[in-house]
């Protein structure tokens, strides 16, 4: 019987998301840290698991680093945690802190209900994340000795989320929290969806790997997670089969996939349970120094870290916040040294950089009033040049936004199409582009979204356009747009876009075709998220959307690439061609149709560029 291995070992790795570190040198966590486990009550009399690791030392006091997470505060006992694992980096932990972490609401340890992204309580006394916050640091700064009364919060992926959740209506003693990776709206652009496209592969396992965490009736020693046989390891081959989405957890699962699961297939529009979990939209009166943290290669959260950046200065001009992007996939920073991707090398271990100069000051100054830091408004890393760069606002202000058309013969120009016409392919959702080569079924953290893309030039349903040689270099600084005009023969379709960078044929990774961004728009949502609208088959349609920030230096002698395509699976899933409620169809309702992408002087498909300009 074949069973899922890859699956089961992404849910124990995802269980312990915010404890992947590198290797450390050894530190004996238990010789100067003394261990203790609480559960603290909320304002609704919900009590919530807490683990506390305190210096022995109590010479002097020390500040508190929270972090709340759905992915375990354990170990849970007398066992101790790894002391790289325990904050946000071992020298902090060698440096002395109060090291708190707790199972968020609903999960593993405490009591109460989970609800994936909860949006603030509308009523009033609520509760929400945002006073479970609260009410944690209150009773910190209250019960725990030594505290030197000023809290700091941070976290990765979801915990980075509650970290900001934190940042509304804060308590007195939060004085500085770091967002990384963070939600900002799970159907625009984070972890659920892109703009609507299902993110297929990723959320059936995150929601499988929830289930022991979450269920409620999780502390029953008897209850048995199921472990399904799938009958296959790749996830390619089994999502062809699986049958409707809105199937798969009585026909897998035996019905115990959770809200986790079932809040997406319930929720197929950008309606009001996702609307309350707009993040951006939450962002005012924010007065706490923030370092948002993000990776350019991010494959869960491109979106939310940057969007609520933004929010928060649009909204909150005077706040001392920071943004930090670096050559990372999902937490990769706190997870590998940061020196390369894959095939890609960075030139240095960037990881190392960013947590000595900005995540380890940025703490100390704010917690600790030690040192001098003076954080840049921005601190990005640019691919392609590899090196870091302060900036005083993200985009730069000297970045100007170039078109990048699409032409005859396949052709990519800086210079508008100066003949009409047209290319098209044949969209099969039965024989999908593959998002990747490799055989695996489960989370994939983002490696894919910086792979080698030659393998699919040679398909029929892409289309690839490319420049010429680079005479100079070209650094892109900021949001990528794709602006297609289309046509399809069915009532709805999906659009990816790709920009690559094609390497020469001599040097380093001779050939490689290096993803540099990528995003995609289901066309039913092109005007509206809420209120899906058909396409009118034959009839051209414009199709706009982000592929997010970028900050990558096209060298001299490299070429650039646009493909597009219309299926990218199982990342994300298919479109049936139909306009319907997709996550209730069936095999037999997907169907071919001729995607066409116009590029004519009158309707040019294009990409906006954000080009840095020398000052």
């Amino acid at each position: 019987m074949k069973k899922l291995i890859g699956f089961l070992a992404i849910i124990m790795m995802l269980a312990v998301l915010p404890h992947i570190t590198l290797a450390a040198e050894p530190y004996d966590l238990k010789a100067h840290y003394q261990k203790a486990e609480y559960d603290i009550p909320m304002r609704d009399g919900i009590r919530l698991h807490t683990v506390v690791y305190a210096p022995r030392d109590h010479s002097k006091s020390y500040p508190i680093i929270l972090q709340r997470t759905p992915y375990s505060a354990g170990p849970y006992g007398d066992e101790y945690i790894k002391a790289s694992a325990l904050g946000p980096h071992i020298d902090m932990v060698r440096d002395g802190y109060i090291f708190v972490t707790q199972d968020a609401r609903g999960t593993y340890m405490s009591e109460g209900v989970f609800s994936d992204i909860r949006p603030l309580s509308d009523k009033p006394g609520g509760v929400d994340e945002s006073t479970d916050n609260y009410d944690t640091i209150d009773w910190l700064i209250k019960n725990i000795e030594n505290n030197n009364g000023r809290v700091g919060e941070w976290g990765i992926s979801h915990p980075g989320w509650f970290a900001m959740m934190g940042m509304i209506n804060p308590h007195p003693a939060l004085k500085a929290v770091s967002p990384q990776a963070t939600t900002g709206d799970p159907f625009i652009g984070d972890d659920s969806h892109r703009n609507g496209i299902n993110r297929l592969m990723a959320r059936m396992a995150w929601s499988h790997s929830m289930i022991e965490a979450t269920a409620a009736d999780r502390h029953d020693p008897n209850k048995k997670i199921v472990q399904p046989d799938f009958g296959t390891n790749w996830g390619y081959e089994f999502f062809l089969k699986s049958g409707p989405l809105d199937k798969i957890n009585d026909k897998y699962f035996d019905g115990q996939l959770t809200s986790v699961w079932q809040d997406v297939i319930d929720h197929p529009n950008y309606d009001d349970h996702y609307q309350r979990r707009n993040m951006p939209k939450l962002m005012n009166n924010i007065t706490l120094p923030a370092l948002f943290v993000m990776g350019w290669f991010d494959a869960p959260d491109p979106y939310g870290t940057i969007a609520t950046y933004h929010a928060i200065e649009e909204k909150n001009p005077q706040n001392k916040t920071t943004l930090v992007g670096g050559p990372w996939v999902h937490g990769s920073w706190r997870s590998s040294d940061g020196s390369k991707i894959g095939d890609i090398k960075f030139g240095s271990q960037t990881s190392d950089f960013y947590n000595k100069n900005m995540l380890i000051p940025f703490f100390e100054f704010y917690l600790k009033t030690k040192g001098d830091y003076k954080p840049a408004e921005a601190y990005m890393f640019e691919t392609g040049g590899n090196k870091w760069h302060r900036f005083n606002e993200w985009p730069p202000k000297n970045m100007k936004e170039k078109a990048l058309y699409l032409t005859d013969n396949f052709k990519l120009s800086f210079e508008p199409p100066k003949m009409d016409g047209a290319d098209s392919y044949i969209n099969d959702p039965n024989k999908p582009v593959p998002y990747s080569t490799k055989i695996e079924f489960g989370y994939a953290l983002g490696e894919y979204r910086i792979e080698d893309q030659r393998m699919q030039t040679t398909r029929g349903d892409v289309l690839t356009y490319q420049s010429d040689m680079l005479e100079d270099d070209i650094t892109i600084a900021g949001p990528v747009l794709a602006k297609l005009v289309t046509k399809t023969t069915g009532t709805d379709a999906d659009w990816f876009v790709k920009i690559i960078d094609v390497f020469p044929n001599e040097g380093e990774n001779p050939g490689y075709q290096m993803l540099v961004g990528a995003e995609g728009m289901r066309a039913k949502y092109r005007n509206n998220l809420t209120n899906p609208e058909p396409v009118t088959p034959g009839e051209p349609t414009d199709i706009n959307f982000e592929i997010r920030d970028k900050f990558h230096t096209f060298k001299k002698g490299h070429k650039i690439m646009i493909q597009v395509h219309s299926t990218w699976f199982p990342i994300y899933d298919r479109n049936p061609g139909q306009f319907m409620n997709i996550y209730t169809a069936d095999i037999d309702d997907y169907k071919k149709t001729t995607q066409t992408v116009i590029r004519s002087k009158a309707a040019p498909s294009r990409v906006i560029l954000p080009v840095l300009e020398a000052q």
